[in-house]
């Protein structure tokens, strides 16, 4: 990045601020390359993006123990002991995990068999 304190210094006057542009100097006087980011945007098929857009979200409680969280992410969620653990004390420490991602019709199902269980789930958009 140049300093503009640094042009004044050399003897040069600086007419514009060069914050934030990254800018490398070829010599004193002659022409300077600038590189500038671009932002793309990237054009998703609707119906892709809605299909797996959602997840259940898993809300922390005071009756529950972990032991039965984990159980019922294991029965119902699919998930491995370890990933069973580590969700639900993420629950435990901030409130609230993301424990599936998938269609809602899928989910909507593996929810509802959490709720019946006692948990505190929600099926939402990603």
């Amino acid at each position: 990045m140049i300093q503009i304190g640094a042009l004044k210094d050399a003897g040069r006057n600086v007419d514009r601020e060069t914050v934030g542009l990254n800018c490398e100097m070829l010599e004193f006087g002659h022409a300077a390359s600038v590189e500038e980011e671009t932002l793309v945007e990237e054009s998703v098929d609707i119906e892709e993006a809605v299909a797996d857009g959602w997840h259940i979200v898993l809300y922390n409680d005071d009756h529950n123990t972990f032991d039965h969280v984990i159980e019922c992410l294991m029965a119902y969620c699919g998930h491995e002991v370890l990933q069973a653990e580590q969700c639900a004390l993420i629950v435990h420490t901030r409130g609230k995990c993301s424990v599936k991602n998938g269609d809602f019709d899928e989910l909507e199902l593996i929810c509802t068999a959490l709720l019946e269980r006692d948990l505190t789930a929600e099926v939402e958009p990603a």
